[in-house]
């Protein structure tokens, strides 16, 4: 998926130009890297924002237009108001195309609903990571990674290493050693059912007046005594 995004540069800078340029709908953001100086960019926050709520903006190389010039980039980082879902600023990376680059690269879970931890035992897929940075040149940077979970049983779990990714593509983490778990599949938590008490046999005895001629308790007075007190 090709995105280019247009920008233009910013000659006024500060705390007071930004909130300007934000009030009249307008990204302030920053381009640097690639042994050039940096450059602050002005962008339109709707026309941004289409292509800023895509995937594959997070995670591709990206065609800047600036000012009737192309430059690949790449996301590097961004702020959003807390309330209102607007980018706030937005920053860029140039991309040279000789040099690997690290990237975070979203997963894409396949065959969850097919593999026998779930088919026959009725378990939950649980997704350990959602992304992983990985290394490649700009040309091989992938879109997504896809995991298949269609041989996953119950207590099972698929790692980094398992992952088949396209040659030249290499996850950062497993570069050190660390083979994390992505997702697994666990037994679902047990339905507590209510249990209803039954009675206790002979309880019901214990709870019945004293019989005929039963002793009474002890400091009570004797039944002829109750009724003849009564009759009084």
């Amino acid at each position: 998926m090709k995105i280019e995004i247009n920008a233009t540069k910013r000659g006024v800078k500060g705390t007071g130009a930004s909130r300007r340029l934000r009030h009249a709908g307008i990204v302030p953001g920053i381009l640097y890297g690639g042994g050039k100086e940096p450059v602050s960019l002005d962008l339109e926050h709707k026309s941004l924002f289409l292509q800023f709520r895509h995937e594959a903006f997070h995670a591709s190389i990206l065609t800047l237009n600036l000012e009737g010039g192309k430059e690949s980039v790449l996301l590097r980082d961004y702020q959003m108001h807390p309330v209102r879902n607007t980018i706030q600023h937005i920053d860029f990376q140039r991309v040279n195309e000789n040099e690997k680059i690290h990237v975070k690269v979203p997963f894409h879970f396949a065959n969850a609903e097919v593999s026998p931890g779930v088919k026959l035992n009725g378990g939950i897929v649980a997704h350990i990571m959602t992304e992983a940075n990985i290394s490649c040149l700009p040309k091989d940077l992938p879109e997504f990674i896809e995991v298949d979970l269609a041989a996953l049983d119950i207590g099972q779990s698929v790692h980094l290493s398992q992952i088949k990714v396209a040659e030249g593509v290499e996850f950062v983490q497993l570069s050190h050693g660390n083979d994390a778990a992505v997702a697994s599949v666990a037994k679902p938590r047990a339905v507590v059912e209510e249990v209803v008490a039954k009675p206790v046999e002979g309880a019901a005895d214990a709870a019945a007046p004293a019989a005929d001629g039963a002793k009474p308790a002890e400091g009570a007075a004797p039944a002829d005594e109750a009724k003849s007190d009564k009759a009084k």
